[in-house]
């Protein structure tokens, strides 16, 4: 690979080996600066973090709260070429324990296993654009937490941020739009088909035997559960903006058919759904949905957004409370 270092056989086992090298080999200092570039944008439903500084600082705090953290690197699905930069949405399976205190509160001593997924823009070995997207409501509700309470507390503490949105985002170096697959465009088109509230496209295009990973640690099986999520999400939402971001679509040997998407929702939260009674709050949701396909249509899907982050948006817009009331 032109610009990157020839110990990488190809992009992916550069993804997967420098976040080994970094997070479970404490490669900070030095190789975060190779790895990531000094002005790095790394977009989070949280909020947005600028500078490599920024991300070492997150990544030591987060390492300090869980420091036996292991990412086990599930897939990543790519597009682009070494000369002109390449995107990495890399899904990731992590176990950790929650050891000490930290940004979830008091140490719990709970053993937790939770998704992530990141899309990473690299280019001349360094990453310079990131979303990421991890799963703290499936981290909270395993130390036994109800991530709505969770976030109202967060927010009634002070510790609310300035959640992502189209009006908090920052314009980075990468303009990509993914690659043109035919497995691509069909997670794209099966996903604005679901935001236009056809839900008859699930038992059309959705393998009966599909196995589904969704926000908070759900897992699912079957178009039923499809349904169910997908519908609970839109009705939460009925009139938001759906916007796709990127789309990656992949043939690659002794795997199945694969795709990811980056995609958004933006508006006002006025319909019963996923987030309870409905409350006005203008609301952003960020997620990456990955697919994998077979014979009889999807057989596997993983769709991640932050439910916490959600539930800080709305509690902001209500004026949390002490003790996490609204």
């Amino acid at each position: 690979m032109r610009g990157f270092d020839n110990r990488w056989a190809d992009f992916p086992d550069y993804i997967l080996g420098i976040t080994e090298e970094i997070w479970e080999q404490r490669g900070l200092g030095a190789r975060m600066k190779e790895y990531y570039g000094k002005d790095v944008v790394v977009r989070m439903p949280g909020g947005v973090s600028l500078g490599e500084p920024a991300s070492t600082r997150a990544t030591m705090a987060t390492l300090h709260e869980f420091p036996d953290r292991v990412l086990l690197g599930e897939d990543v699905i790519w597009s682009g070429t070494p000369e002109e930069g390449m995107l990495s949405s890399h899904r990731i399976l992590s176990t950790a324990t929650h050891a000490r205190d930290g940004m979830f509160g008091p140490a719990t001593g709970k053993r937790l296993t939770y998704r992530a997924i990141a899309d990473c823009y690299a280019r001349d070995n360094q990453i310079t654009d990131e979303w990421l997207i991890r799963d703290n409501a499936g981290a909270v509700r395993q130390m036994g937490q109800d991530p709505r309470e969770w976030a109202f507390a967060e927010v009634a503490a002070g510790r609310g941020g300035t959640p992502l949105t189209p009006e908090t985002d920052v314009a980075g170096p990468y303009s990509g739009r993914g690659n043109d697959n035919a497995w691509g465009a069909r997670l794209e088109t099966l996903l604005t088909r679901l935001m236009a509230a056809e839900f008859s496209v699930i038992p059309a295009e959705y393998d009966r035997a599909c196995h589904l990973e969704y926000p908070g640690g759900q897992s699912g099986h079957g178009p039923g559960a499809a349904d169910a999520f997908w519908l609970g999400l839109r009705s939460a939402l009925p009139n938001a903006v759906f916007e796709v971001h990127h789309v990656i679509g992949r043939e690659d040997a002794m795997m199945a058919p694969r795709a990811a998407v980056r995609w958004s929702l933006w508006g006002a939260h006025e319909g019963w759904g996923a987030f309870g009674t409905p409350t006005g709050a203008q609301i952003y949701v960020l997620g990456i949905t990955h697919a994998e396909f077979g014979p009889r249509g999807l057989r596997r899907e993983w769709t991640l957004f932050d439910e916490t982050a959600v539930w800080k948006q709305i509690a902001l817009a209500a004026g949390a409370a002490p003790g996490g009331a609204g």
